[in-house]
């Protein structure tokens, strides 16, 4: 499981992992902590828990900001996540602004120091952009307009007679912040999940909140059938596990690029970036020994040599006979994968009953409704995972234009 604070160290450009993906990063227990997550997140919407569990909404912003006050000097500065380089770009002017970055990144920042500084923000926070003014512009959805702005992907959209909207016409920019940063030196700065926004000054020229989940109707809690079936799916999932445990523990040392525990997860994001179901789980790992056979002749063309060509024919032949020879556990690996994401969907599902900003792509001229980018979930110990319905986001993700290029 990836910790927390391996996760928003963003300038070692590491990431936060998909739930189901523990299983091939930490094998059998990577799946249990999976399970656990799971129940967590059920237990908090119904109001059973007993585990500390954090949860926030995933905003598809762009870029990520860090801002607040300098510990080594009491100035308050903005920055991308270059203000971590070995060489960091603080920005206390425009000046720096102008000297340190370019493009549509420069004229974002510049909008951030401008405005950020009225929120009296102590310590160092970091948040993910929404808008500056000429991100703002007027939309009809479905016949109803609205205001809307694209940071990344998503589209986001207010109808426009609304309070809501009022505020985001006002703004200068949008924000939300999800993170704190605390030290004595902006080298040894260590990240803690939350920042209280409670205790900004509240101006008309910045629309911000916190990314915490919030759902004050209760509209995302779980019917009794419901309890039931998800329940029945989290007890197929350790039947699977079980089944599967002595391969899982052998897939998570497998971190080759040309390994078949490395190659099993490069396969599944590949299907998922190409918009196809995980389902059938028969045909997966047929399909698997197939593609893994083939990126290995591929390697081996591409040699000029007999040897160098034997090497890549070596590691192939070893790759399938471990296929081969674990077919049974393998099969209930790539189950135990299925049903995670399984439930991990049907719980996003329930989750994505509250939102209090419409969510669209753009296709065209037109938009059509899609979900929030998904959820980060954090336990008491850490450890995080992020919860996003990838056959969705994911590929729009990959395949939509962007209107945010960094400068």
């Amino acid at each position: 499981m990836y910790s927390f604070k391996q996760y928003l160290n963003e300038a070692k450009n590491t990431h936060l992992e998909h739930l189901e993906d523990e299983i091939i990063n930490n094998g059998y227990q990577g799946g249990v902590n999976a399970v656990e997550f799971l129940k967590s997140i059920r237990n908090m919407l119904v109001g059973s828990s007993r585990r500390k569990l954090n949860v926030s909404v995933k905003w598809d912003g762009a870029p990520a900001v860090f801002c607040g006050v300098n510990p080594e000097n009491g100035k308050f500065f903005v920055g991308s996540k270059s203000i971590f380089n070995v060489t960091p770009k603080i920005n206390y002017t425009q000046a720096d602004i102008r000297k340190n970055h370019d493009g549509g990144l420069a004229t974002k920042l510049s909008v951030c120091l401008k405005e950020l500084p009225k929120l009296g923000i102590r310590g160092v926070v970091q948040g993910d952009l929404l808008f500056t003014p000429n991100d703002l512009k007027s939309v009809s959805i479905r016949g109803e307009d609205a205001i809307a702005f694209t940071p990344n992907t998503i589209t986001y959209a207010v109808p426009e007679n609304t309070d809501l909207a009022k505020k985001i016409k006002r703004a200068k920019l949008g924000i939300i912040f999800h993170t704190t940063y605390n030290g004595r030196k902006m080298a040894n700065l260590k990240a803690s999940f939350g920042v209280n926004v409670n205790r900004f000054t509240k101006t008309p020229s910045v629309f911000f909140d916190d990314a915490s989940y919030k759902d004050s109707s209760g509209v995302a809690t779980f019917t009794t059938t419901e309890n039931e079936q998800y329940d029945s799916m989290l007890r197929m999932a350790m039947g699977s596990l079980g089944k599967g445990k002595k391969v899982l523990d052998m897939l998570k040392r497998q971190t080759n690029l040309l390994s078949v525990g490395a190659r099993l997860k490069i396969y599944f994001n590949t299907m998922i970036r190409q918009g196809q179901t995980i389902a059938n789980v028969k045909n997966i790992q047929k399909d698997f020994r197939k593609y893994y056979a083939q990126v290995l002749d591929d390697e081996a063309s591409k040699k000029k040599t007999a040897n160098a060509k034997q090497k890549y024919a070596d590691i192939r032949n070893a790759g399938l006979r471990f296929i081969d020879s674990n077919e049974n556990e393998i099969y209930f690996a790539i189950a135990s994968y299925v049903t995670l994401q399984k439930v991990k969907t049907f719980l996003v599902s329930k989750m994505n009953q509250i939102k209090s900003i419409g969510t669209f792509l753009q296709k065209g001229n037109g938009f059509v409704v899609t979900n929030p980018e998904g959820y980060v979930a954090v336990d008491r110990m850490g450890n995080a995972v992020k919860l996003v319905d990838r056959l969705e986001f994911s590929t729009a993700n990959f395949t939509l234009a962007k209107n945010w290029i960094k400068g």
